[in-house]
């Protein structure tokens, strides 16, 4: 590094003209810090699981701040190391996470059952009633069905609740004292009006008249955050709060805070999505498409979600539960394969070796069928899941084809909500971005996703920052930005101005290659409903 760079960067470091963005995804929880140009950095990162506990996918709070601490005590480290500098203060903060989930404290701030994740497809009877309510689709992950299902199944512990929020506004709330949450995972939480910005008051009124019976001594706004567009500010950092998050002693309070966000928010932003007719696809554990609407859907889908950008405008979303975590399980066979033959190879050269075989593979995976659903997946109506793999004896069976038809299939219940957007609804995009894991070897799952999509598909150069690089960029729009200057212009004229990326054209072969394969994969969901019903 020039040494110009390097003392442009301590100086930066030094003086606070950095922002953080630290996101808390399902296998890790990352930290970008971020200087005045854009760039991350330096980064830090914490990996963690799930536990799946009383038929429960949940973290503890344990989990959860082990974490966060864990992830900045990285990224402070290496900045120590590669700046000689101790982070001291920061220009803003911004926390992201995954959406959804249902997180109920009392007036004590205790919580009070464990927190139960959006992989969690345990509520259908309330996503049911209430969409039908609404006339709006209520996904089973959402916050809002989570209270009801908790209502319906006559839990004792609702009539206790003082705040109901997701993940990364407890962590916001812990550290600052302020009960928000970004519009983009209020939308995650229960309806938002798109002109008001707020929880749609109409719905809100309608739900306190459906629990009223209850006597519960809340209605729901009283216990729901509040929402906060992009660039509002939303609190500091609290003296307790520093010494939570750096328990070193070194970060000073007072940092101030961006609203937090959901991931699927931050997404949007990293991949600079959030204008209408602009798309993006976040592909790692779970795989979800947003879709910048330029006008409200015609009829309410199930398998579609509606929420919106961080600034607030109209976003369809096709949400899979379960992407990557069955292809990287046989990722890691085969490297146990390679390591039991005396062969030590990393695991960024395992996964180039593996994913670029499969674009050797046929176009539609040569008759071999598979299914990484391990939870239930909403789009195909599974409540549980059972990865599977089958074939038939004349299926061309082979190293290329297998991992082409987990690549395939990592996105097979993305592509079935897709076709309702693109094929029923008549949806225009004119750009689609890729990020997150999937497309971390170069040009494979960008291809396959093209391919699935029949659109081009552009992977930036930033995009393996995610959505920790999304929340900082969220944290410095509330520093910087011009008054009256939108998320999406700020985004275009100056974070990505000068950024390059890889723009990849669908291949005709491989959009009919995929068409095959999924009505191989819709045709066999009985396999996989024979699976669930008999594997207890």
């Amino acid at each position: 590094m020039e040494s110009s760079v390097m003392n442009k960067r301590i100086n930066a470091i030094k003086e606070g003209r950095t922002t953080l963005g630290i996101e808390l995804g399902s296998t890790r929880i990352k930290a970008v810090l971020m200087d005045e140009e854009y760039t991350a950095i330096a980064t830090g990162k914490h990996d963690w699981e799930n536990r799946y506990i009383d038929n429960v996918w949940t973290y503890t709070l344990d989990d959860i701040w082990d974490g966060v601490q864990g992830s900045y005590r990285d990224l402070k480290d290496k900045v120590d190391k590669e700046y000689g500098v101790t982070i001291t203060t920061i220009g803003a903060i911004g926390f992201s996470a995954m959406m959804h989930g249902y997180m109920a404290f009392n007036k004590e701030g205790a919580l009070l059952v464990p927190f139960r994740t959006w992989r969690n497809t345990i509520t259908g009877p309330a996503s049911d009633k209430l969409t039908e309510l609404f006339q709006y689709n209520i996904p089973q992950r959402w916050s809002i069905a989570h209270l009801y299902q908790a209502i319906l199944n006559k839990e004792k512990h609702v009539s206790e609740i003082d705040y109901l929020i997701t993940l990364e506004g407890y962590v916001h709330w812990v550290l600052t004292g302020e009960k928000v949450l970004g519009i983009g995972d209020c939308a995650g939480m229960f309806p938002v009006d798109t002109q008001t910005k707020d929880f749609n008051e109409r719905m809100i009124n309608q739900f306190d008249e459906l629990v009223a019976t209850n006597g519960f001594p809340w209605k729901l706004r009283d216990i729901l955050p509040k929402a906060l567009v992009a660039g509002e500010h939303a609190g500091k950092l609290t003296g307790d709060g520093a010494k939570l998050l750096d328990p070193s002693g070194n970060l000073k309070p007072g940092i101030p805070f961006c609203p937090p966000e959901g991931d699927a928010g931050t997404g949007m932003v990293a991949t600079n999505s959030v204008a209408k007719r602009t798309a993006n696809v976040s592909a790692g554990t779970s795989v979800f498409a947003m879709v910048v609407l330029e006008h409200e859907l015609k009829k309410v889908h199930k398998e579609i979600d509606l929420v919106v950008t961080p600034a607030g405008d109209l976003v369809a979303m096709a949400h899979s539960n379960n992407c990557t975590s069955d292809l990287d399980a046989w990722v890691s066979i085969f490297g146990e394969f390679a390591k039991s033959m005396g062969i030590e190879v990393n695991k960024p050269k395992l996964y180039d070796a593996l994913y670029y075989k499969a674009l050797e593979g046929d176009a539609d995976c040569g008759g071999l069928l598979s299914y990484g659903y391990i939870s239930g997946e909403h789009i195909t109506h599974f409540e549980e899941g059972r990865p599977l793999f089958v074939r038939k004896p004349d299926s061309k069976f082979n190293l290329a084809n297998f991992m082409r038809v987990h690549l395939y299939t990592a996105l097979g219940a993305l592509k079935t909500g897709l076709d309702i957007l693109f094929k029923e609804e008549n949806v225009k995009v004119d750009s689609v971005l890729g990020h997150g894991g999937l497309f971390k070897t170069e040009g494979v799952g960008q291809r396959i996703l093209a391919a699935a999509m029949n659109t081009p598909v552009s992977v930036m150069e930033t995009a393996g920052e995610g959505g920790a690089w999304g929340i900082a960029l969220l944290a410095d729009y509330m520093l910087h930005k011009k008054e009256d200057e939108a998320l999406d212009s700020y985004l275009s004229n100056k974070v990505f101005a000068n950024m390059t990326g890889t723009r990849i054209e669908p291949d005709k072969n491989d959009v009919e290659g995929f068409e095959k394969f999924m009505r191989l994969y819709t045709a066999g969901l009985a396999i996989e409903r024979t699976a669930v019903e008999v594997l207890r």
